[in-house]
């Protein structure tokens, strides 16, 4: 009695936000199927243009009464992928999990640097790369993602504010079961996740999760340790932030409690 569906829910971004976590956490619920891997079919061409049956096909099997929930933290960033999805399905509800963005540029920093070490690149440190002649590189790709009202303004085209809901990615990691129930709430779905699907690893520093009678954390990848920031240069980050934040909020009708 179960089959392929394209996903009635999309967790689009951001990418260092926490959307694993999301997603993981959300698995919990027994109304939600989740695609196992990051599928980039609205965000990269050469899955594009393999069309809707390749993609369904990479979707996990559900019951009727189940929303098939996948999540790729590109799309958010994508100039493309607002209008693919409303091609495909202009009422869908869209998830966006955000963190500070100063605090995302140097998570987003942080994964690059670990993955250049294991692959024995050479790295550079952060504030090397973020300041360019005593200037802040506002070119630096993982500033650019952080740009919060710029990449909203384009879902915002397709799209309702009321087909977006937003998590708070800063609060999710601290308090999971808020932030949770009402993604329960913007999907329609009943309150079954409960505080005692989590419990907190002392060693990890974060919520683990509890279900089904086993437990388990989000991979070693996450929760790593940042580098320590110069105050200085993440002084130029917060004011360079700040305008676009305040412009964020007011394209939401929220305010976040970020620098």
């Amino acid at each position: 009695g179960t089959n392929r569906q394209i996903p009635q829910t999309i967790i689009i971004g951001v990418r260092k936000g926490g959307t694993r976590a999301l997603l993981e956490m959300l698995d919990i619920h027994p109304n939600i199927v989740v695609a196992a891997t990051e599928v980039h079919f609205f965000d990269w061409d050469e899955n594009y243009v393999k069309g809707i049956d390749w993609y369904r096909s990479l979707m996990p099997f559900s019951y009727g009464n189940q929303i098939t929930i996948e999540k790729t933290p590109g799309y958010f960033t994508s100039p493309q992928a607002p209008k693919r999805i409303h091609d495909m399905n202009s009422s869908i509800k869209l998830l966006l999990i955000l963190r500070d963005p100063t605090e995302r540029v140097i998570s987003d920093y942080t994964q690059v640097y670990y993955n250049r070490v294991e692959n024995h690149k050479p790295v550079q440190l952060f504030e090397d790369i973020v300041i360019k002649n005593g200037a802040l590189n506002t070119k630096y790709k993982a500033i650019q993602r952080s740009l919060y009202d710029v990449h909203m303004e384009k879902w915002l085209k397709h799209f309702s504010l009321d087909q977006i809901h937003i998590v708070d990615g800063n609060t999710l990691i601290k308090d999971p079961l808020p932030e949770l129930q009402k993604v329960e709430r913007f999907l329609n779905l009943p309150s079954r996740i409960m505080s005692s699907n989590f419990y907190f690893n002392q060693t990890k520093g974060f919520y683990c999760i509890r279900s089904d009678g086993r437990e388990r954390c989000l991979h070693e990848s996450k929760g790593r340790p940042h580098p320590l920031v110069n105050n200085t240069v993440l002084e130029q980050l917060y004011t360079y932030f700040r305008e676009h934040n305040a412009k964020f909020y007011r394209m939401v009708n929220h305010s976040f409690d970020w620098h």
